[in-house]
């Protein structure tokens, strides 16, 4: 299994719009084979203390994939090319870091 954490800063005041495209995709994604979590977060409304805020404009996407394989496969998905056509000029930056959980990383090298 490996981990997928992306993120996402959009141009300011965008955020809002990414996320309606993501949620759009959701379904598609969430359907394909080896994807056992896909969810967007983003800051708590209404906590005075974040240690370290991401900030109005800015989310994560948390993935777990079944086997990098799979995480490939989804990337050169039809849907995944259509979602980051829509986003792209909205977009200011994003790192996505692509994790094995520490107890079986060992096994999976």
């Amino acid at each position: 299994m490996i981990y997928v954490l992306a993120f996402i800063t959009t141009l300011p005041g965008r955020r809002d719009e990414v996320l309606t495209a993501y949620r759009a995709n959701t379904v598609p994604v969430r359907a394909e084979k080896g994807c056992i979590e896909y969810a967007a977060l983003f800051d708590p409304v209404n906590v005075e203390e974040t240690p370290v805020p991401l900030g109005q404009d800015s989310f994560v996407v948390v993935e777990r994939w079944g086997d990098y394989s799979q995480f490939q496969a989804h990337l050169a998905s039809p849907h995944v090319g259509e979602y980051g056509a829509k986003v792209k000029h909205l977009i200011a930056k994003r790192v996505i870091h692509v994790l094995s959980p520490v107890d079986t990383a060992a096994s999976d090298a």
